[in-house]
């Protein structure tokens, strides 16, 4: 969410556009584009040169220092380019030896193509919003592309954990691609070292731009949504399903964040705004670096005001420094919704294991912040991830927050529930008559 009058003018401007003054036309055109988009990625089944060396470095284990660990390691293919299903660590382990715990849980890689770069003053997609902090890639958006956020985990220690950008290169040189490489960047690419890993990083962008299995768009959703994909036979919601859809824009406000309208430079219902929003979940103590509690904790993961954005000589961008950016402290990137349900991990800090559990969290936070938050001396620590002094910045009047221990929440157990059966036809991979309905989600 970009500022604490968003969700309401968003949500207004949705119902205006979906239930009055043509909605059913603007909700049609924004189906069709992505049923377009849908069709075009389904025919791209030959990849380039580049993108093809790509797919090779994505899944290449030597690209590590332990010699274990690939791209794919923590962006299971078979899981939409997140975690394992199977897996619900909130941190990975790499390193030299796959032991060194990172900081923040594995984000999909899925849905990356309209992703624009990191700017202080995004224009949001839902066309009302005031400009605020948008796009990029990682958590924090300190990458502005996919090939610059690449590089970070080649490098990093307690990821691929290689030495240095020489290192990197001498493995793609000795590979079994290496003419590959050659073929796609140049007889002479590896003359130049800083050449050469730049086009590593190229090549893994292609890779994920090029590869329908990143931006797919074959969900029961996108089904339903444009006729053309389901080759004439209508794809139909259940009637729990809809009433889901209709909580997420209206009465759980999820649409305000999760925008699944046009967007800047072509794409539509990516679920997502690129923006950022401090929600601020519990703490995870599970996280390694979270554990240090004596006299006070010593780590904490401020997202946004500590990001070091990639390009400082950009007019538009403002230096993430303290004190100035206290205000974005907490604020991390709106991921996409597409996928989530087969995810076992949410948030930056991984602490929920379900989408039902963010789901009430959001519901809740406010009304029973007890259920979230540790109590320390009969006092409930709310916002506890956060110092004390950047908790005023937290989100607390978007719907669905902004309410009061013991009042109503917005959204009702029947609401949640419904609300989920929504999110689980943004799954991929979707087969009419054959992908099986959840029972829970039938009426």
């Amino acid at each position: 969410m970009l500022n604490n009058s968003r969700a309401t003018h968003v949500a207004v401007d949705a119902q205006r556009r979906l239930h009055g003054g043509g909605g059913a036309m603007f909700a049609l055109g924004t189906f069709l584009l992505v049923g377009l988009m849908s069709l075009s990625n389904a025919e791209t089944t030959t990849l380039s040169p580049q993108a093809q060396v790509g797919q090779q470095l994505f899944f290449d284990t030597n690209l590590s220092g332990s010699k274990k660990m690939s791209c794919a390691s923590c962006h299971d293919p078979t899981n939409h380019y997140a975690q394992s299903a199977t897996n619900t660590s909130p941190v990975q382990l790499g390193g030299p030896n796959l032991s060194s715990p990172g900081f923040r849980a594995v984000p999909t890689l899925t849905y990356k193509l309209y992703n624009p770069p990191y700017n202080d003053s995004a224009v949001n997609p839902d066309g009302v919003s005031t400009n605020a902090p948008g796009g990029g890639f990682t958590w924090d958006g300190h990458a502005d592309t996919q090939a610059q956020q690449a590089a970070i985990p080649l490098l990093s220690s307690f990821e691929m954990d290689n030495a240095s950008e020489a290192a990197v290169v001498a493995v793609v040189q000795n590979a079994s691609y290496a003419s590959l490489f050659e073929q796609a960047y140049g007889a002479d690419v590896f003359g130049d070292t800083d050449t050469a890993f730049t086009d590593v990083g190229l090549a893994l962008q292609a890779y994920q731009q090029e590869d329908p299995s990143f931006n797919a768009f074959t969900s029961k959703y996108d089904y339903w949504a444009t006729l053309a994909l389901s080759n004439g036979k209508p794809v139909n919601l259940t009637p729990a399903e809809v009433r889901g859809y209709e909580v997420f824009n209206y009465t759980g406000n999820c649409f305000a964040c999760h925008y699944n309208g046009p967007q800047n430079g072509g794409g539509g219902a990516i679920f997502t705004d690129y923006t950022y929003e401090n929600a601020s979940p519990p703490r995870n103590t599970r996280i390694p670096a979270n554990t240090t509690k004596f006299p006070l904790p010593t780590y904490y993961d401020l997202g946004l005001c500590t990001a070091v954005n990639p390009d400082p000589e950009n007019p538009y961008l403002i230096p993430h420094v303290l004190p100035g950016s206290a205000q974005w402290c907490g604020s991390f990137k709106t991921p996409t919704l597409r996928n989530a349900a087969t995810r076992n991990v949410f948030f930056h800090n991984g602490v929920f294991t379900s989408l039902a559990q963010v789901i009430d969290f959001y519901n809740t936070r406010d009304t029973d912040p007890g259920k979230w938050y540790p109590t320390v001396g009969g006092v409930v620590q709310k916002f506890n991830d956060l110092p004390t002094a950047y908790r005023v910045f937290v989100d607390n009047t978007d719907i669905p927050f902004g309410l009061s221990p013991g009042d109503t929440p917005y959204m009702t157990a029947q609401n949640e529930a419904d609300l989920l059966c929504f999110l689980e036809t943004l799954t991929d991979g979707y087969e009419q008559g054959i992908t099986p309905e959840d029972p829970k989600c039938v009426n």
